[in-house]
């Protein structure tokens, strides 16, 4: 197929949706996520290798 073609109907509408797909995804991934200033600092937890012992 050659790019000054017009694309088919079937694959405008695919098009289309993967566009609303990525649209989605990406507005449930803003919604989700969380500013750097609400984290914290992991500090890990090394009683479990006491008990190990």
């Amino acid at each position: 197929m050659r790019g000054d073609e017009p694309a088919s109907k079937g694959e405008e509408s695919e098009a289309i949706e993967r566009e609303a797909a990525k649209q989605r995804l990406l507005a449930q991934a803003e919604a989700e996520r969380v500013p750097v200033e609400d984290t914290t600092r992991a500090v890990p937890d090394r009683r479990w290798r006491r008990e190990q012992r």
